[in-house]
């Protein structure tokens, strides 16, 4: 298992925003020590067979491969206004830095090896030609291009609908896009499935067992589509305890999820979404040894 990884990632914030270095560093300080062999621990608490890899920033004709120039050029100079997605100074090589861990990620997984990219920020909230919801580049939308396979799905299984991602593949018969997310919930989209693009999306309250029945669904979808690589969205938000949005899923979900994916028997790689709550390290974990 790749986990691709660079503390430059935890070198920005925002006072007080959700989106926070903390959730990045303790989960790379959990998934360090659990790599550690301990001889006192049981052989399923640590995973023996993780490996960190450090990325490479991403080139601006990566970015532009999904982005518009003048995207670019307004990350680029901080000319932007957004909410939620602050104009942090450097936030333009930190952007970069982080799409640059999705296609290496998405390399690894073609070259038949599990890779997951645990930086920052998230992406599948930006489109074409904007910013929204924490992310500046479109991550997993610009490594699916970067490897440009004949065919090429996006499980996203963040809380909230990456609207994004749609708007970028929407109509692009290379690519299907599956999201499995809470409605109603920013940023208000995936209320219904179009061409390519199918949505599941889920009451508040929903717990493990309609997720993981609605998830069977999913995978049984990327299955007929038939691809060649498989790129996960992964957010952590649907857990009981995240602060911002209301699924039910427990720290254990998330590794029966990452067995479901597993079962599809194809290339396959992640990229950190969402997730805001104290416990993400353990939810990330459960995730790649279900993925493992």
């Amino acid at each position: 298992m790749k986990i691709i990884f660079s503390p430059e990632c935890i070198k920005y914030n925002s006072s007080g925003h959700p989106e926070s270095p903390e959730r990045v560093k303790n989960t790379y300080e959990y998934l360090k020590n659990m790599k550690s062999e301990q001889p006192f621990a049981p052989t399923n608490m640590y995973c023996k067979h993780i490996q960190f890899v450090e990325p490479e920033s991403a080139s601006d004709k990566d970015i532009l491969l999904v982005h518009s120039q003048g995207l670019l050029n307004a990350v680029k100079t901080g000319s932007f206004f957004d909410m939620d997605t602050p104009a942090l100074p450097n936030i333009f090589d930190y952007a970069k830095l982080s799409a640059g861990a999705a296609i290496k990620a998405a390399e690894f997984a073609i070259q038949g090896e599990t890779a997951f990219s645990l930086m920052r920020p998230p992406g599948h909230h930006a489109g074409k030609n904007s910013v929204a919801g924490f992310c500046y580049f479109n991550n997993i939308a610009i490594a699916i291009k970067k490897i440009n396979a004949p065919r090429s799905a996006i499980l996203d299984i963040d809380c909230h609908h990456g609207n994004g991602t749609e708007e970028i593949f929407l109509g692009d018969k290379k690519v299907l896009y599956v999201s499995l997310h809470q409605s109603p919930l920013y940023p208000g989209t995936g209320l219904l499935s179009q061409d390519n693009c199918i949505n599941y999306p889920l009451s508040a309250g929903t717990d493990e067992k309609e997720y993981l029945s609605t998830l069977e669904k999913a995978i049984i979808q990327i299955k007929e589509f038939a691809p060649e690589t498989v790129g996960v969205s992964a957010g952590f938000d649907t857990y009981k305890g995240d602060p911002i949005t209301n699924l039910n899923l427990e720290i254990g979900s998330y590794e029966k999820i990452g067995a479901l994916i597993r079962g599809l028997d194809m290339p396959c790689f992640g990229i950190l979404e969402g997730g805001y709550s104290t416990d993400m390290a353990q939810c990330v974990y459960s995730f790649l040894k279900g993925l493992e």
